[in-house]
């Protein structure tokens, strides 16, 4: 009776102890269970229109690039199924059949033959760690079962496999594998993936082809097992190459990914991000930096960088920082964010800082000898030409980049000012005080970079205003349409914005430096900044020849080039003309071809006014003055009258250059049924020989003009350097 009595007690007991466990155990499945991705997950860059640029490892040296699952392939999805668990739809996380299989197996054979895990234990292994015991495997498998879908579970599970060489997920082995995404994969591309699951750092094709191969026909008979795929699907997937020649992990833009990685580094790992550049564009760039390095290798240039902002939203669109990354040269060099001295490309923001302090345009500044007594000594500044252009106006000054007249006007407003305003537009490289730059600062004898100087620029289009630039993409998908995105980042752009000058010193600027007449005695009438769009352009050569910089502007983006060398080896025979100048007339046609340039912002839209100046003295036009038509910002126009040029002055013709035909103010209309290559009008000036002909800033080869409608600035540039305009309108 007591051994009876016994037994019940060790009955009851265990009873409870079973119970217990089993409801600890219903209690653990039935607690929920948040979705959440990796912790350590790689960064995946994309271009802006989501074409793979690169997949940064994560911290712990893994590849990881998180997609979801309607980004997959549904025959990688079949492959894996047919791989890992065939009856992955019907069981609740765990498959009895399996598990009984797999012990039969191991009784017949006296060992473990095959495993029973599903891709529900399986994953649970995967978020637990590998210490995760077969009965833990199983509650975790239910209680995941319970509360996930079947696609997050295979979402979940499909970024997580580890599939060798460092590759988490099908995103980053399709990327790694097959340069491809995984979206994007062949039939066999998709097997050799799933076959890698049971055994990824012996199976992988890198590590071991002839194993990868039979993974992968091994996964494709399972597939066709189960109908997923024809004999003939196996055969044609089994002639495929297991990895395509070109195959690799990507890396495209690598300077600029490189740079992006390294400013978001500890501040928060992203699984993917859209990064601004445009692949298209950035090769083609990449290529054109290329071309003008091998054609200027006579004369000492070894390196070359470019790049090129959208003025609106300050997005990066391309960045090459060498010709070539990969050199054993120092190919790693960023000359986009490397501070090199950037010659005369800082001028337009001294011309800026004098125009809000009282200069216009039409001022007249002094080239002549001039010595200043500096404290490291005497200063004598020269011009690029070696020549001396006497009273000079500060339209010509500064479009044909005349040294003498910059070193004046700096004088004039202080070095401390100039400094000042150079900082507010963004250029932080320059950190010493105004004593170590003196009077040179307006010549560029301080460091800069490319990009600083391509995105004070761009705050010349923005009106004066320094914004950021970004290196990732807006996305208006995120917003409720492409409106409400572009006025969130609008305001942003306000918040962040600085002004360093005013609207109407911009559009001055920006208005000369578009001017290809006032260019004409400082580069000639030929040189590459002629384009069929508006645009200013500038250029820079560091004192010592060693960097030739130039910048094209145009209403919609901003292109910066540079070409010298790295090791400061000194260039022959290279001005902006010949060296950047060429790599920068490629590079805004190679922008135009994709992006609108728009126009740029003309000085009266910012209030600025006309009028008639004499050419030799800045003042208000005589009746015999040589004149032109200046722009003036309200309260600026001269007041007083040329005398120089009065009535006991007898002036050549010259001094009457005018254009006769068209008139200003005429208005034209092309006749109806009229082909508009004949719709044309004459070009015509009295006065003196006009030899060049300008419509908006663009050259006009002929003498008859073919009419295109909107409002046109015409202008006329005689034999003797004086030039006329006048505004016409085409209906």
């Amino acid at each position: 009776m007591k051994r009876i009595l016994a037994l019940r007690h060790w009955a009851l007991a265990a009873g409870l102890v079973v119970g217990t466990a089993l409801l600890v155990a219903l209690v653990f499945v039935l607690l929920p269970v948040p979705l959440e991705q990796p912790s350590s997950l790689g960064i995946a860059l994309t271009d802006r229109f989501g074409v793979p640029l690169r997949v940064a490892r994560a911290a712990d040296g893994s590849r990881s690039d998180w997609v979801t699952i309607d980004e997959i392939d549904p025959r990688l999805i079949q492959a894996f199924l047919a791989s890992e668990d065939r009856r992955f739809y019907s069981h609740i996380g765990v498959d009895p059949r399996a598990a009984g299989r797999a012990v039969l197996q191991a009784v017949r054979k006296g060992r473990i033959v095959s495993g029973a895990s599903t891709i529900t234990m399986q994953l649970a292994r995967l978020l637990r760690g590998r210490t995760l015991t077969k009965p833990g495997q199983v509650l975790w498998a239910l209680r995941l079962e319970l509360h996930w879908s079947k696609r997050d579970i295979l979402e979940q599970y499909l970024n997580r496999v580890p599939l060798g060489q460092g590759a988490i997920g099908v995103g980053s082995a399709a990327a790694l594998y097959f340069g491809a995404s995984a979206s994007q994969l062949s039939l066999g591309q998709a097997a050799m993936l799933a076959g890698l699951a049971s055994s990824p750092s012996a199976s992988n094709p890198i590590a071991s082809p002839e194993r990868a191969a039979a993974r992968r026909a091994h996964a494709l008979r399972r597939m066709a097992a189960l109908g997923y795929v024809t004999g003939d699907d196996v055969a044609r997937s089994l002639a495929e190459p297991l990895r395509p020649r070109s195959a690799g992990a990507v890396f495209h833009a690598p300077h600029f990914t490189t740079h992006l990685l390294g400013s978001i580094a500890g501040a928060g790992r992203a699984r993917a991000l859209r990064t601004s550049v445009d692949l298209g564009l950035q090769a083609e760039l990449e290529a054109e930096v290329r071309h003008t390095v091998s054609l200027l290798a006579g004369s000492n240039v070894r390196e070359g960088a470019a790049v090129v902002l959208d003025n609106r939203s300050g997005e990066v669109l391309a960045w090459v920082g060498s010709p070539d990354f990969w050199s054993d040269t120092a190919g790693q060099v960023d000359m986009v964010v490397s501070p090199r001295q950037p010659g005369s490309a800082l001028k337009p923001f001294l011309y800026a800082a004098a125009f809000d302090r009282g200069y216009t345009p039409a001022s007249i500044l002094p080239d002549e000898p001039r010595t200043y007594h500096t404290a490291s000594g005497p200063y004598q500044p020269r011009n690029y030409d070696r020549l001396w252009h006497g009273p000079t106006r500060a339209r010509e000054a500064l479009a044909s980049s005349f040294n003498v007249p910059a070193v004046e006007l700096t004088n004039q407003i202080g070095p401390g000012t100039l400094l000042r305003v150079l900082r507010d537009a963004g250029f932080e490289s320059l950190r010493g005080g105004w004593e170590r730059y003196g009077l040179g600062l307006a010549l560029g004898n301080g460091d800069v970079s490319l990009l600083e100087l391509a995105n004070a620029y761009r705050g010349l289009v923005s009106g004066g205003v320094w914004m950021p630039v970004r290196l990732d993409a807006q996305d208006a998908r995120d917003a409720r349409d492409a409106q409400d995105a572009q006025d969130a980042q609008d305001a942003q752009d306000a918040q962040d914005g600085r002004r360093f000058v005013s609207q109407g010193a911009a559009f001055l600027v920006l208005d000369i430096l578009s001017d290809p007449v006032a260019r004409i005695p400082g580069f000639g009438e030929q040189t590459p900044f002629v384009f069929t769009f508006p645009a200013a352009v500038k250029t820079g050569t560091s004192h010592h020849f060693t960097d030739n910089w130039a910048v094209g502007v145009t209403g919609a983006f901003t292109v910066a080039v540079w070409v010298g060398n790295f090791s400061g080896r000194p260039m022959r025979r290279v001005s902006g003309v010949t060296g950047a100048g060429p790599l920068l007339h490629r590079s805004m046609l190679a922008v135009s071809r994709r992006y609108d340039p728009g126009v740029l912002p003309l000085p009266a839209e910012a209030g600025a006014v006309q009028a008639r100046i004499c050419r030799t003295t800045g003042e208000l036009a005589g009746d015999r003055c040589p004149y032109t038509d200046e722009w003036f910002m309200p309260g600026t126009a001269p007041a007083s009258r040329c005398g120089e040029h009065g009535p006991g002055f007898d002036p050549p013709p010259s001094s009457r250059f005018a254009i006769t035909s068209p008139r200003h103010g005429d208005r034209y209309a092309i006749p109806p049924g009229t082909d508009p290559r004949f719709a044309t009008i004459r070009l015509a000036a009295d006065g003196d020989r006009a030899i060049a002909w300008w419509i908006d800033d663009r050259p006009v080869g002929s003498e008859r003009w073919a009419l295109v409608p909107g409002t046109h600035r015409v202008r006329a540039v005689s034999a003797s350097g004086h030039s006329a305009e006048v505004t016409i309108h085409v209906d």
